[in-house]
């Protein structure tokens, strides 16, 4: 399947602003208030899958951006 390359630049831009996010996220919840264990081992599994999926989809995105320019 051919990935357009509007598609493929809004995949990057998606992932860009997702990691950013979610590390911002992981930044705050390290600078608030003290809460429970159960609270930051949660958020902990939220960030990691979202940037994992971030990144998946800037190598979907890079490699369509790549296979558009042929």
């Amino acid at each position: 399947m051919k990935i357009s390359r509007g598609v493929s630049i809004f995949l990057l831009c998606l992932s860009a602003f997702m990691v950013f996010e979610w590390i911002m996220l992981a930044t705050n919840l390290g600078s608030g208030p003290r809460r429970s264990t159960a609270f930051y081992v949660v958020h902990g599994v939220l960030v990691g899958v979202n940037v994992i999926l971030a990144l998946a989809l800037a190598a979907i995105g890079w490699r369509g951006w790549r296979g558009s320019r042929r």
